[in-house]
């Protein structure tokens, strides 16, 4: 048997071990796609195990995550630090190999996978990434960012919604650094795909304007490498090569079975696919000399090549010190100005929607934070996302940085992911609020992954008006509100919303800047008191008799509600909640400063429905909130119909007063 099929059978049998030790897991993919796996890593990849952050590797996205076992095996044998003990801890509490990959858990994980069909959305990611920094840094004789892209998906990936989006993209783009390994197997959890999932998948990505390319026998070495090899020639457009493989390839019994999904082979199988193999090792979670001595090799080659980068990369520092000295700015951990200080981007004039000073925030931003990338599911005009100074990317600009995503949200969440995880630039995605719904699988592996992706998401409440309904965000504050590590701002003004975006670019984790559509007062005491995240912006003499809470539009109903009750003698104070995440983060003093425990008569106003306000109203208090789906007519006549006005705020007040 020679070393690349032996190491093959190491691939697969360290995962079907994994996975029987386990008791559970997903053994099949592992048997079929091991043959592939092992071309690609050991014959075409380019990374250095001991500097997995290397910024020209290449890129494997496990998109099919539930072949998890196969990724940790391949970290194990390449030397990125996964143990055989890790491996013996396959899905088991706090390990490094849980049951789908996630990033930040073991080096060489590239992005959170699991949820079909996101990996190849963030594959697309990293190779839009990639190909836009090549054109911001390449110079004559000095590629330093020239990598590849590489996903490896099943069935179940190409059947989501989501992989057709973002893969129509990527034609469209031409993003010719992109190569999609299909391990086509025609089995699902459910038995045959022909089920369910009839189209022929080549035909479908010719249309996407992709170079397809079809192996007809997983198993054979050469013929994967070589269909890589043509991959990687054409540069135009991505590559779709579809691998024909067996799930299970190998288990006498399970092969081509959907029993060999998701359930361990069991001993007796184990045993017998490995005496079918020739696996003569008695024990188990074995890798045999040769193997080592074989991979100790192929490592110290590509260790050669990160290498020959770095010298390339120290001359081209010396070539081009201003290049370096972005580079090092868009790589950093920090922006490249200081934005709390900077008395421009603070200053704000007019009475503006919330979404309209966002655009001038942004034009502001644009030239001090240059890797700023972004764009809006064709919504640019309506979500003002647009910087106005730069130009779109397109296959034949990349070096823009403005994006038409079209009309794909979720797409475009988890391609934004893709971009944040590829290191180098900043994105910011736009769309409808109402529209989150879409972004939202995409949003919560954001949060998982800690990705500081930002949403703009404008037309943010009943006051989109005549759309009606349909366009009219009720529980999605609540929905964003409820994901950890998830930080949603919802500025009442032009002031507020600059600080909604200097937070949005500090934070390490994801946020969603919630926008409005019709024109808002600017209040003279907003500003930099919105850090916080909830502050006083009215206030009375002596301790107030009732407290009124509100965000976005509905915060200037709570301060004119102030004067009205005020004239009834009645002394309230007014708190915009700007971001509860961020309140939460303040000290028990400062919360206790604005918000008093002891002051129980409280009244929350929100356009929106009410989960999640009685943290802050309590058993004595009121929140003034959306009961019902909107309706289709002018914002002002909306607002009064739903009972948000400053009247209707300050009577719900007088009431409590007056228990």
């Amino acid at each position: 048997m020679d070393v690349s099929q032996l190491t093959i059978n190491t691939i697969k049998f360290l995962s079907v071990d994994a996975i029987q030790k386990a008791k559970s897991g997903h053994p099949g993919l592992p048997m079929g796609a091991a043959p592939a796996a092992y071309t690609l890593w050991a014959k075409e990849m380019n990374f250095d195990p001991k500097k997995p952050q290397w910024p020209n590797r290449d890129r494997f996205v496990l998109s099919a995550g539930h072949g998890s076992a196969m990724l940790y095996s391949l970290l194990h044998l390449f030397g990125y630090g996964t143990t055989l003990e890790d491996l013996k801890q396959f899905r088991q509490l706090d390990s490094k190999t849980p049951g789908h990959p996630e990033y930040g858990v073991a080096a060489g994980i590239e992005t959170t996978t699991g949820p079909l069909g996101q990996g190849i959305a963030n594959a697309v990611g990293f190779a839009l990434a990639e190909s836009h920094l090549a054109a911001m840094f390449n110079r004559e004789g000095y590629p330093v960012y020239d990598h590849y892209t590489y996903a490896l998906c099943g069935d179940g990936c190409l059947m989501e919604g989501v992989s057709a989006e973002a893969c129509s993209l990527a034609g469209t783009l031409g993003l010719g650094k992109l190569i999609v390994l299909y391990d086509s197997n025609n089995i699902s959890i459910e038995g045959d795909t022909a089920t369910a999932f009839g189209e022929n998948v080549r035909q479908r990505f010719d249309a996407y304007g992709w170079q397809t390319i079809l192996v007809e026998d997983g198993k054979d070495v050469a013929a994967i490498d070589e269909a890589i090899r043509a991959a990687k020639a054409d540069t135009s457009r991505p590559s779709l090569i579809e691998i024909k493989t067996k799930i299970g390839a190998g288990s006498p019994n399970k092969e081509g079975k959907a029993s060999a999904h998701g359930e361990p082979l069991g001993a007796e199988e184990i045993a017998a696919t490995k005496e079918a193999a020739g696996w003569n090792y008695g024990e188990d979670f074995y890798v045999p000399e040769e193997v080592k001595a074989h991979l100790a090799q192929v490592v110290a080659e590509k260790e050669a090549v990160c290498a020959a980068w770095e010298e390339m990369f120290a001359a081209y520092r010396k070539a081009y010190p201003d290049l370096a000295k972005l580079w090092d700015d868009c790589h950093g951990d920090k922006l490249p100005v200081d934005l709390l200080h900077n008395e421009e981007f603070w200053h704000m004039e007019g009475n503006l929607a919330t979404r309209a000073a966002s655009e001038k925030v942004l034009q502001k931003l644009s030239p001090l934070v240059p890797n700023l990338f972004g764009g809006s599911a064709d919504l640019g005009p309506s979500n003002k996302s647009v910087m106005k100074d730069r130009p779109y990317y397109s296959k034949e600009t990349p070096e823009g940085s403005n994006i038409h995503f079209g009309v794909r949200e979720f797409a475009m969440t988890a391609m934004a992911n893709g971009l944040a995880l590829h290191g180098g630039l900043r994105p910011y995605i736009a769309g409808f609020f109402v529209f989150s719904d879409y972004m939202k699988a995409g949003m919560r592996l954001s949060a998982l992954m800690n990705l500081p992706v930002i949403s703009i998401l404008t037309h943010d409440s009943i006051g989109v008006g005549e759309d009606g309904p349909t366009h009219q965000p009720i529980e999605h504050l609540a929905a964003l509100r409820s994901m950890k590590n998830y930080t949603v701002i919802r500025p009442c003004d032009g002031n507020e919303t600059v600080a909604a975006w200097y937070l949005a670019l500090t934070r390490k984790s994801p946020t969603g800047i919630v926008l409005s559509r019709q024109n808002l007062e600017l209040l003279p005491t907003t500003g930099k008191g919105a850090l916080k995240g909830g502050y006083i912006v009215k206030d009375c003499e002596g301790t107030p008799d009732v407290l009124l809470l509100a965000t976005g539009s509905e915060v200037q109903l709570a301060v004119k509600a102030c004067d009205l009750l005020a004239a009834q003698g009645v002394k309230a104070r007014a708190v915009s909640m700007m971001s509860f995440e961020v309140f939460e983060e303040q000290d028990e003093a400062y919360k206790e400063s604005v918000l008093p425990k002891a002051i129980r008569k409280r009244v929350a106003v929100e356009a929106a429905c009410d989960f999640g306000w009685h943290k802050y109203v309590g058993l004595d208090g009121k929140v003034i909130a959306m009961e019902d789906y909107g309706a289709s007519a002018p914002a002002d006549q909306l607002f009064t119909k739903f009972g948000f006005t400053a009247e209707h705020v300050a009577e719900t007040a007088m009431a409590l007063v007056k228990e």
